[in-house]
C-alpha cells in the first residue's frame, strides 16, 4: 500500500544530563520518523533547545511521537509545527495594485472624480469592461465544499485553503488574477444564482470540488445562462490530462484509440469526463465500471448519469465485477479509490496494458507492484512519474480562453489542449515514465493557450481574434 508523507517540526527542550540527543534520534526512528534537519536554537552547559524536523507517515505516527516523548524523561516538547500550515499563515495570495499611489492627481484619475468618467462609458458599452477593468484577466475560483479532496463535505471556510491554492496556481502558472470563493451553501439553486449574480466581474468561471452529480447541472445551466467560459476543473482538468497521458501511451505502445478496450473505474464527476473525452477522441470501446459492477444499457438506473453512461458505452454489453470486466483490456483508468486492482487484474488485462491508477492519495494499486505487468503507469501523485495533475491544465485554457474572450470552453478545445500537452514531450525523449511533462515545464501554458485559442476561433466560439 502506499501512504502519503508529511513533514513536522518538533521544538525539543532538552536537559543533557538526563537525556543524549542520541537516544531522541534512535527513539523518533523506532516511530517511523525519518530525520530531515536539526537547527539549534539555543545551547548552554545544562540545556539545548533544537527544532528537529522529521518526515512521517501520517498523524497517527506524529500521536506515536508526542505520547511517547512524554514519558522520556528530561525532553519537554515546547510546540509542533507542520510544515505545510506554515506555509499557510496569513492565507496564500494578496493584492496588489499596478500604480503607486503618490500624489492627489493620482488619486483623482484611480477614484473621484475621475473614475466616474471611466464607469459611465462601461454603462454605455458594458464590452469595456474587458479592456477597463480587471474582468479581461480575472477567473472565480467557486466551490461548495462539498467534494474537497479525500475529505468530501467540508465546511465553506475549510475549503478555502483548496481555493487559495488554485488561485495561487493561476497566478503562478499562467499570470491570471483568481479569487477563492467558497459558497456557503449546498443548494443548487442558490449556488446557479450567486455565481450569475457575480459573473459581471469575472472573465470566467472555474467551479471546483463540487459534489455530482450536482456538479453537472450546475455547469450545465451555467454554460447556457452565461457568455463567459464556465469549466469544472475536477471533471474536465483531469480529463483533458488524462487524454494527453493517453495519447503518449498509445505512441509507445503502437495502439490506436479506437480499437482499444478501456475500462474506467469510478463513474463521478472525474469519470465521467475521462469517458466523454475519451469518446471525442475516437473511442469506441469503453467499459465503465463502479461499486455494483459494469454499467450496462440492459439495466435502468437511478442516476441519471449513468443512463447516459449505459447507452454511450460498453457496446458488447459485458457485464460483471472489475476484476471480470478488465480481462483483456488494453487501458484502464482508475479515477475510484485505492487497493482495489489486484495484480492477478493486471495480468489478466491485454498485452503491455496502459495503468492510470489515479485514486489519490493511495492508488488504485501500488505502482510498484502493477510494475510487473503493465507497460505504462500513471498516478495523480507527484512521488511517481506520469503525475495526472490538473495544474498542467486549467492556467494554459482559461489562459487561452481568456485571451480570445470565448464565450465557453467547448470539447474542441479541451481535445486540442490534450494534444497541446502531448506534444511538449518530443519523440526522443518519450518513454514509459515520461509520458507527461513536469507542471513546472515552461512551455506547457503557451502550447495549451496557442491551441485553445485556435480552436476557439476555428468553432466560432471566439469573440476576440
Amino acid at each position: 500500500m502506499v501512504q502519503s508523507n508529511m513533514h513536522i517540526i518538533l521544538r525539543l527542550e532538552i536537559q543533557k544530563k538526563n537525556v543524549s540527543f542520541a537516544e531522541i534520534t534512535a527513539f523518533l526512528e523506532e516511530c517511523g520518523a525519518d530525520l530531515v534537519a536539526i537547527d539549534v536554537i539555543r545551547e548552554s552547559s545544562k540545556e539545548t533547545i533544537r527544532d528537529v524536523t522529521v518526515k512521517i507517515a501520517n498523524e497517527n505516527v506524529q500521536k506515536q511521537i508526542e505520547d511517547g516523548m512524554h514519558l522520556v524523561e528530561g525532553v519537554r516538547i515546547r510546540h509542533i509545527s507542520d510544515r505545510t500550515f506554515l506555509v499557510h499563515l496569513g492565507g496564500k495570495i494578496e493584492i496588489n495594485t499596478k500604480l503607486d499611489l503618490k500624489n492627489r492627481e493620482q488619486l483623482s484619475h484611480i477614484y473621484t472624480p475621475e473614475v466616474a468618467r471611466v464607469s459611465s462609458a462601461i454603462n454605455h458599452n458594458p464590452l469595456l469592461a474587458h479592456n477597463l477593468t480587471i474582468k479581461k484577466n480575472s477567473v472565480a475560483v467557486v466551490s461548495d465544499a462539498t467534494a474537497v479532496l479525500g475529505l468530501g463535505q467540508i465546511s465553506p471556510e475549510a475549503a478555502m485553503p483548496v481555493m487559495e491554492g488554485k488561485a495561487m496556481l493561476f497566478k503562478r502558472f499562467a499570470d491570471i488574477n483568481a479569487y477563492p470563493l467558497s459558497l456557503d451553501t449546498t443548494d443548487t439553486e442558490e449556488i446557479i444564482t450567486t455565481i450569475k449574480a457575480i459573473s459581471p466581474a469575472f472573465g470566467g468561471i472555474n467551479l471546483e470540488d463540487i459534489a455530482s452529480p450536482r456538479c453537472f447541472e450546475i455547469e450545465n445551466r451555467l454554460k447556457e445562462e452565461l457568455d463567459i467560459p464556465v469549466f469544472h476543473d475536477d471533471q474536465h482538468g483531469t480529463a483533458i490530462v488524462a487524454l494527453a497521458g493517453i495519447y503518449n501511451a498509445l505512441k509507445l505502445t503502437k495502439r490506436e484509440l479506437s480499437q482499444c478496450k478501456i475500462v474506467v473505474c469510478g463513474i463521478g464527476a472525474a469519470g465521467t469526463a475521462i469517458t466523454k473525452m475519451l469518446l471525442a477522441a475516437g473511442a469506441k470501446n469503453i467499459v465503465g465500471v463502479d461499486k455494483n459492477g459494469a454499467i450496462t444499457s440492459t439495466q435502468k438506473y437511478d442516476n441519471d448519469n449513468w443512463n447516459w453512461y449505459a447507452k454511450h458505452t460498453n457496446p458488447k454489453k459485458i457485464s460483471g465485477s472489475l476484476s471480470t470486466v478488465i480481462e483483456d483490456a488494453d487501458i484502464f483508468i482508475g479515477v475510484s479509490k485505492g487497493d482495489i486492482v489486484s495484480l492477478k487484474d493486471v495480468k489478466k488485462m491485454a498485452k503491455d496494458p496502459i495503468v492510470f491508477a489515479l485514486a489519490n492519495p493511495i492508488p488504485e494499486i501500488a505502482p510498484e507492484e502493477a510494475k510487473q505487468y503493465a507497460k505504462i503507469i500513471a498516478t495523480g501523485r507527484s512521488d511517481y512519474p506520469n503525475q495526472i495533475n490538473n495544474v498542467l491544465c486549467f492556467p494554459g485554457i482559461f489562459r487561452g480562453a481568456l485571451d480570445c474572450r470565448a464565450s465557453t470552453i467547448n470539447e474542441e478545445m479541451k481535445i486540442a489542449a490534450a494534444k497541446a500537452i502531448a506534444s511538449t514531450i518530443g519523440s526522443d525523449e518519450l518513454s514509459e515514465e515520461y509520458i507527461i511533462p513536469s507542471v513546472f515545464n515552461q512551455d506547457v501554458v503557451q502550447k495549451i493557450r496557442t491551441a485553445v485559442v485556435d480552436a476557439a476561433i476555428r468553432t466560432g466560439v471566439a469573440k476576440e481574434v
